[in-house]
């Protein structure tokens, strides 16, 4: 009865404020639907699988591999790169010790500026388009929201929207990676690995595409979008007014995760504490539960990614940070950081190290939507534009046993490397019936081969397109708010020259634009229609954050999904 009569006074309260204030009593309302609709049951224990008690023989014993992933990590968010966290104070002493023990790669790109694809491109080493995972599942009421949005709110920049594809489309739970590709965690499994994956999946909720039926022997999985709930006394908020993306997360977020589900809302729990914390302790149960054989840990932090929340504890200790956002959200990468240093702990605890090798990079780079100007530093743009800011990331890895302590290379590389350097270092052959673009690193590090790891490199989102060939990166996109036919807008930069995309040279060097586009129609041949529509173009300002004001003369570019 209590439920029934909360749920009678929340659409009450929606008939009083009428249908101007649809979206505030969204904000307002729709955690408090959640929470009647899809109660979340309490924290459980974590049934890992266990291994041996006793271990093979070293030489008998393949690596084991970690493979840690952060959520919309800007490069400038650590202390290796440019000083950390945007205004350079906070150090991220362990992050920077893996590169610092191993090799940093300082043009480590991610295979897109969004995270869904990015995703799809690490776990099967090729470009997410090539099986049609182009844009990141959506919720297709998003749509109807962000009209809602747009009418009360109008932007300088008109957002565009499709309803009709929209409702054409499947719920986004059943949006993901088919199954019909091959995972690193399936081809490791048959390897004799051992197969965890701890936070972040986003390639689909049900069915086969669930992390269980990718590959994964167990899978705690991030189900709602808080660290910790937001009246919680161990939490410290900080909300972006006036951010659609942001005001959207905050909306619509649980706390919540779920061990082994395939899509059940009955099978969610609540987390335990900080959810950073909570996934590095359990990653390091994985570790110590299975010390005797060899596994693949697969560590998708939620962190960074908004809402931006982070533990007192880490918010009290950097109180030098005069700004409340930067300091939440600097006390989050201090948590992300920390976690490392858990994990590697771990390993050394249990005698380990040298014959693990650890990889670290994020999914896409930092996002304009929190509202902080300084995260991806040196670089332009966002996370959702190709621009450097929301491509080029945290790249890292250290393996004792075959990697030289300092190492660094300096050319360009990609996502789809992470899944044929695991596959080399665990002596599996990669599929031999498919097109598979990385290429296993370990060669180039250890300057056993002359050459580079690649010449071109591409990103597909829609109309939103970039290549980087042999120096040269073009990025184009339709401005599709132009009167039709709609053209597109070229930016051409000689990164060897000009890294931080300054100067366009597209008007001056035709020829140019024109050999990189031709390597662009070939590559885009090759690639299939995406398995289910972009159903938005948002436009997308590439020299300040989406809450800063659009001024005439401001660049942006349309980011479609």
């Amino acid at each position: 009865m209590k439920k029934l009569f909360a749920l009678i006074v929340v659409l009450a309260i929606a008939g009083f404020t009428g249908w101007q204030n649809r979206v505030e009593l969204l904000v307002w309302g729709a955690p408090k639907l959640l929470e009647l609709t899809s109660p979340i049951a309490d924290n459980r224990l974590i049934n890992w699988s266990v291994g041996p008690d006793m271990a093979a023989t070293p030489a008998d014993r393949p690596p084991n591999i970690i493979l840690i992933v952060t959520d919309d990590m800007g490069f400038n968010d650590i202390s290796l790169y440019n000083g950390g966290a945007g205004d350079g104070t906070l150090q991220t002493p362990n992050i920077d010790a893996l590169a610092e023990q191993g090799v940093a790669f300082t043009n480590g790109y991610a295979a897109n500026a969004v995270c869904a694809p990015s995703r799809a491109s690490i776990m099967t080493g090729r470009y997410a388009t090539r099986f049609g995972f182009e844009f990141t599942p959506f919720y297709k009421t998003g749509v109807t929201i962000f009209r809602w949005m747009e009418e009360l709110d109008p932007s300088p920049v008109p957002l565009l929207l499709d309803e009709a594809s929209a409702a054409t489309m499947k719920p986004m739970q059943q949006l993901g990676l088919p199954s019909s590709e091959i995972t690193i965690a399936e081809l490791l499994k048959q390897q004799g690995y051992y197969t965890a994956h701890v936070g972040k999946w986003h390639l689909g909720s049900v069915n086969d595409m669930v992390a269980t039926n990718q590959g994964f022997d167990d899978s705690l999985e991030l189900k709602g979008t808080l660290y910790l709930p937001q009246d919680h006394p161990d939490v410290v908020n900080a909300k972006v007014e006036g951010d659609r993306i942001d005001r959207m997360v905050w909306a619509t977020g649980t706390y919540s995760a779920a061990f082994n589900g395939v899509g059940d809302a009955r099978e969610q729990f609540k987390p335990k504490g900080y959810l950073t914390d909570y996934y590095t302790e359990e990653a390091v149960k994985v570790i110590e539960n299975n010390r005797n054989r060899p596994f693949f840990l697969y560590l998708a932090h939620w962190g960074i990614h908004n809402p931006l929340q982070a533990a007192r504890e880490d918010y009290e200790a950097l109180s030098h940070i005069a700004d409340h956002r930067l300091r939440v959200y600097s006390a989050m990468i201090r948590a992300v950081d920390r976690s490392v240093a858990r994990v590697t702990q771990a390993l050394e605890e249990n005698g380990l190290t040298d014959n693990t090798l650890i990889i670290l990079t994020s999914d896409n780079g930092g996002a304009g939507y929190i509202g902080l100007p300084n995260v991806n530093q040196p670089y332009r743009g966002w996370k959702l534009n190709h621009f450097e800011g929301g491509t080029h990331v945290p790249f890292m890895a250290k393996w004792p046993a075959r990697i030289n302590a300092g190492s660094s290379m300096d050319d360009p590389i990609h996502h789809n490397d992470i899944f044929t350097t695991i596959a080399a270092a665990a002596g599996a052959q990669v599929p031999q019936d498919r097109k598979i673009d990385g290429v296993d690193l370990l060669p180039y590090i250890r300057n056993d081969i002359d050459g580079v790891p690649h010449q071109t490199l591409f990103w597909r989102e829609g109309h939103q397109q970039a290549v980087l060939h042999k120096g040269w990166k073009l990025i184009r996109a339709e401005q599709s708010h132009l009167p039709q036919p709609a053209p597109k807008a070229k930016w051409l930069f000689n990164l060897a020259m000009d890294p931080t995309e300054q100067v366009n040279l597209a008007a001056d060097n035709l020829d140019k634009v024109s050999e990189l586009e031709g390597l662009l129609a070939a590559h885009n041949a090759e690639q299939v229609e995406p398995l289910w529509p972009s159903v938005f173009n948002s436009p997308q300002l590439i020299d300040k954050t989406s809450n800063e004001l659009f001024e005439e003369g401001d660049e942006f570019i349309y980011w479609p999904n």
